[in-house]
């Protein structure tokens, strides 16, 4: 048994003792509930949702449940206050609220009201039912040719090419098929000298805060595809309507969602923390930590008392010499004008992007600390790893907070970090990876706590593969360029870490061969030394790294290419035996990956990613597809696998975030169905990450419960507008409907 295995055996069995001590931790439940029955003309309404939402306690506070068979309903754990009790349903519009007070009844009658049309019906449909409206051009107007062809761009080889693009550079910031985006009656009225549904794209791609990046985007789609978007919107304004979808069934009817606002109604909250990822005990009953990327702060939430408040994270340069990602806006926003948002100043310019809980509560991010260039010892030859893969400049670096101290530390690293994830090693080694740059880095945090020295607490390797089949790794090598076709010579980074190559030579099959993935996330095995990372690259690559013992030198890769008809995987998470699991974004497929099913892992590695097709299963969601093609219209943005069974679905239950469809979706592999944890109210709930935590192991399902939050760039987009806040979601499954 190895040495890993044995510690995540160990780890499972302190969560298990560690129960106890949580409920010091744990501060008492509210008692308070409402319960009763909901009808319309039709008689008992099954499977709608009861929603209470109060202004009375310190941040504004949502609880939401589901009907039963008979249309019973009941909600629990309410603090005192006076609540605005309404009912949501497919089929229904949003009944006229009530006010009540959870004095514990149980016989309050809620009236719900039939919907009149399809339109007043769909109203409340998820993003991704409208989305399915949209019809891309026909696998037959592809590959594109270009502005003085067919108006598509060249980089659009294929319809999936576009879909990739539609979903991962456009859904990469928002949700598609919210009220905001599929209308364009703001713009046309904002703008009365644009009269046509294209127009109106036109302008509006290019507006606000994230205007220069959306017209990029539109120009490598290509312009034609303003009339794909116009259509789609003009159908709409037309009065189409998307199928109307299932209502919740199941253990579905048993979910209770809390939820509480936080940052301010232009906050870019990118993602929160409730654990430790290893460890779900730890912080059991505290608050929840998210990052506000625009606003460079950590925002802190206590569910225990409704209260929301905002850290600014620091710079160790002055904040004037630190570069903000966000330009100013080329054309106004709709709903800002020029103000500039998220630019420092006034805004902190840290930028956090990813934050998780280390064993002893402190919250750990990635941010930025400095300018981009590095450091002299990152490409300096008497650093051992600069000397193997020297690099120049990062753009965002490492930062903790720490709650009992309530002071933040800054860790500066050469790679750029972007995604972090704790290892269940004994050094509690916390990786990172590059998002446009090919290193796993990593702090070993039993190094930084002991010496608090930077140099020797990081560490960091390329992505080199065995390709001469010797078993280990050896300079000089063959350098693959970013498509991993044109090949150099070499014994350094290639790309921006200044390495040393050669001209242009042909395979060498007696070297070692390193590529270039950039990666946009990273998980350590919990099993063995392995690190895994994806990249995006069309169709999408696994990169299994083996640090070794003696890490650079003893640095091993070997990538692995996602099997059609999947394509874009962004998260990666791993369950407890070792098995990768990632969220295929834009063919809207959850993948796993099991090396050990690999049957020709021992031979030289194939710089192609075409090894192992055995390892890999595709499971896809469901919800309606895009018009006119075999892809579902979600958007998954990030995965997640609860190896503890913190939601009571099962160990190591692997979920997808349903980015454009307001929910988690949940997968049982062995029946191949899902889970939906839907958010109903407001509209617009857009999760970029979750996370579990036991609060008491001896609670039932009170003591668990599963967190996200809204976490996309335009906060303005959730229902209510303009004005409206983020927000930290709390998901809890009940034994059934009338639990409290």
């Amino acid at each position: 048994m190895s040495m890993k295995k044995t510690l995540l055996i160990a780890l499972v069995a302190a969560c298990a003792l560690d129960s106890g001590s949580s409920l010091l931790a744990q501060r008492a439940a509210p008692q308070g509930f409402i319960g009763g029955v909901v009808r319309s003309s039709n008689g008992p309404e099954a499977g709608v949702w009861v929603i209470a939402e109060t202004k009375d306690l310190p941040t504004n506070f949502i609880k939401i449940v589901v009907t039963d068979d008979q249309g019973r309903f009941m909600v629990p754990e309410l603090p005192t206050a006076t609540y605005r009790v309404f009912v949501r349903g497919y089929g229904l519009v949003d009944s006229t609220p009530v006010e009540l007070k959870p004095a514990g009844a149980t016989d309050v009658a809620l009236k719900a009201t039939l919907a009149k049309t399809p339109q007043e019906a769909a109203k409340v449909y998820p993003g991704n039912y409208w989305l399915s409206l949209l019809e891309p051009p026909p696998a037959s107007a592809f590959p594109g040719t270009g502005a003085a062809g067919n108006g598509i761009g060249t980089a659009m080889k294929t319809q999936n090419h576009y879909i990739n693009s539609l979903k991962s550079d456009c859904n990469f910031c928002h949700q598609l098929g919210n009220e905001e985006t599929r209308t364009v009656d703001h713009v046309l009225k904002a703008k009365p000298e644009l009269k046509t549904h294209e127009e109106a794209w036109e302008w509006r791609l290019g507006t606000g805060v994230r205007g220069t990046s959306m017209y990029s985007v539109l120009n490598n789609q290509g312009k034609a595809l303003l009339k794909t978007y116009a259509g789609w919107t003009e159908r709409i304004a037309k009065g189409d309507v998307p199928p109307a979808p299932p209502r919740p069934k199941g253990i579905e009817r048993n979910i209770v969602v809390t939820l509480w606002d936080v940052g301010d109604d232009h906050s870019f909250m990118h993602d929160e923390v409730s654990t430790d990822k290893n460890r779900p005990t730890v912080n059991a009953g505290g608050n929840v930590y998210a990052v506000s990327a625009g606003h460079g702060q950590l925002v802190v939430l206590d569910p225990n008392e409704s209260k929301a408040s905002a850290l600014d994270i620091p710079t160790r340069e002055a904040k004037e010499k630190v570069p903000s990602r966000f330009p100013a806006p080329t054309r106004p926003s709709l709903h800002w004008g020029n103000e500039h948002l998220w630019a420092n100043p006034p805004y902190d310019p840290a930028d956090p992007h990813n934050p998780m809980l280390d064993r002893e509560g402190r919250v750990w991010m990635t941010s930025k600390i400095r300018s981009n260039q590095d450091p002299s010892w990152c490409s300096s030859a008497t650093n051992k790893f600069a000397e193997w893969f020297p690099l120049q400049s990062s753009g965002r670096q490492a930062s903790y907070y720490d709650p009992k101290t309530k002071q933040f530390t800054l860790i500066d690293t050469c790679y750029s970090t972007h995604h972090l994830q704790f290892d269940n090693d004994p050094d509690e080694t916390v990786y990172f990876n590059e998002l446009v740059g090919p290193m796993f880095g990593w702090i070993d945090t039993k190094i930084y706590e002991q010496t608090k020295d930077e140099q020797k607490a990081n560490g960091w390797c390329g992505q080199v593969l065995d390709t001469n089949g010797d078993g280990r790794i050896t300079r000089p090598w063959n350098i693959a360029d970013a498509s991993g076709s044109a090949l150099y010579q070499g014994d350094t980074a290639a790309g921006g870490g200044g390495g040393r190559r050669g001209a242009a030579a042909p395979f060498d099959a007696k070297l070692d061969t390193m590529v270039s993935y950039s990666l946009y996330a990273v998980i350590p095995s919990p099993v063995d030394d392995t690190i895994w990372g994806v990249s995006e690259q069309y169709p999408g690559f696994l990169v299994r790294l083996q640090r070794g013992n003696n890490p650079p030198s003893s640095c091993k890769a070997q990538i692995f290419k996602v099997p059609e008809p999947g394509f874009d995987p962004r998260g990666v998470d791993v369950d407890s035996h070792g098995v990768v699991w990632t969220a295929l974004a834009a063919s809207s497929h959850l993948a796993s990956f099991d090396v050990r099913k690999c049957k020709d892992l021992n031979g030289p590695a194939k710089i192609d990613g075409s090894q192992c097709r055995e390892g890999w299963t595709l499971y896809q969601t469901t919800g309606p597809k895009l018009k006119g093609t075999n892809i579902p219209a979600d958007f998954h943005y990030y995965n997640w696998v609860d190896q503890h069974n913190i939601s009571g679905l099962g160990a190591d239950t692997p979920f997808a975030t349903g980015s454009n469809s307001d929910a988690l979706l949940a997968l049982n592999p062995q029946t191949r169905e899902w889970t939906t944890l839907r958010v109903p109210y407001p509209l617009g709930f857009y999760s970029r990450g979750m996370d579990g935590r036991i609060d008491d192991a001896n609670a039932g399902w009170k003591g668990r419960a599963l967190y996200a939050n809204y976490g996309t760039h335009f906060v303005w987009h959730i229902e209510g507008g303009k004005g409206t806040k983020g927000k930290v979601v709390k998901f809890q499954i009940r034994p059934n409907p009338l639990a409290r």
